[in-house]
């Protein structure tokens, strides 16, 4: 447990994120709870004398409340559907493998990262999850948060202005999400954060890859569907996630020098093109054939962290389960497999 002044710096480095979020709305910029609270505090950890921590502490409970949130949209009618998803999961299978093989050819030839670190950074995974694989295994650890951040913030970044801007999608304001606090009916409220609780830690002891959104999900998904639970999550604090994983992000270059940054991001968007050629192909075949809403196609085939890709879905009120299960085959996929053949990989 942090003390008293770690948890106080860490409410400053929020509050600059909600001065992040309070510009970006009044510019109408897309998804600004998230991308402003990215911009103040990767901005405020140039600056040595502000003392902020990251609220790294706060990234489970939100974890768990987006996890909550993706459990609301399975309703029973959604459920019964399912197996209308089945071919477009399967496709997930072959684009996780060309997404990671591309990407490893790219970071091993053009950036001449050493095989495994090449591997670790061009899994489609969590940042978190690939650090700890390959640190396991001994790779660069250092070049794969560098990458992989790099890569998650050019989608975060770019998958709001292509919603709004060519989709014509508003997320451009303080809109309305779900219901505000003061309608929620209360006992759901205590069923929620008790379901929440225990499903993060019973995926966390069960060693459930992304435990604290999976488990909730899963617990909420049951809760839902049997109609135990009927208020979604309140609309404040889905902003508050945004606010949170926006300042986490924003962290993420502290104690890298400017040259090494714009090095990196330089290098990564080479990566980040060939993820969009492959995604544009994947998500082209699949609104050819199944004739699902490209917006959702476009969330599932989006390699970015499976938490921030839902928050995205959530905000944008796309199809929900459509894009959970996608991500959820392809974290399976990654977290299964990525290791085994990392062990097979010779330096």
């Amino acid at each position: 447990m942090p003390n008293i002044q770690s948890l106080l710096q860490m409410l400053l480095a929020i509050f600059i994120g909600i001065i992040g979020s309070i510009l970006f709305i009044y510019l109408h910029l897309p998804l600004p709870w998230l991308l402003g609270a990215i911009f103040t505090s990767s901005i405020a950890i140039r600056f040595q004398n502000i003392p902020i921590q990251s609220p790294k502490i706060f990234s489970t409970p939100a974890r768990i409340i987006i996890g909550l949130v993706i459990g609301s949209a399975f309703t029973p009618e959604i459920l019964g559907n399912l197996h209308t998803y089945i071919f477009s999961i399967l496709l997930i299978i072959p684009y996780t493998i060309i997404v990671a093989f591309a990407g490893a050819y790219y970071y091993y030839k053009v950036l001449h990262f050493d095989k495994r670190t090449a591997f670790f950074s061009s899994i489609p995974g969590g940042v978190i999850e690939m650090v700890i694989l390959g640190e396991q295994l001994k790779a660069d650890t250092s070049k794969i948060t560098l990458v992989q951040s790099s890569r998650l913030l050019f989608i975060v970044l770019t998958l709001p202005f292509i919603i709004q801007y060519i989709f014509h999608l508003d997320i451009s304001g303080n809109r309305l999400i779900t219901i505000p606090l003061r309608d929620i009916y209360l006992p759901d409220f205590f069923y929620l954060g008790i379901i929440g609780i225990i499903g993060a830690y019973t995926a966390k002891k069960l060693n459930i890859s992304a435990a604290y959104l999976i488990g909730p999900m899963i617990l909420s998904i049951i809760a839902y569907s049997a109609g135990f639970v009927h208020s979604k999550p309140p609309d404040e604090l889905i902003k508050g996630v945004q606010v949170i994983f926006g300042t986490i992000i924003g962290f993420t270059f502290i104690g890298v020098t400017l040259k090494t940054i714009i090095k990196t991001l330089i290098g990564t968007f080479g990566h980040f093109i060939i993820l969009a050629i492959i995604s544009a192909i994947f998500i082209f075949i699949v609104y050819y054939f199944f004739d699902f809403p490209v917006i959702s196609i476009l969330l599932a085939f989006s390699p970015g962290g499976q938490a921030e890709i839902n928050l995205i879905a959530i905000l944008v009120a796309a199809n929900i389960p459509y894009i959970t299960v996608h991500h959820i085959v392809r974290l399976f996929i990654v977290m299964n497999i990525a290791p085994l053949l990392a062990k097979r990989i010779k330096d």
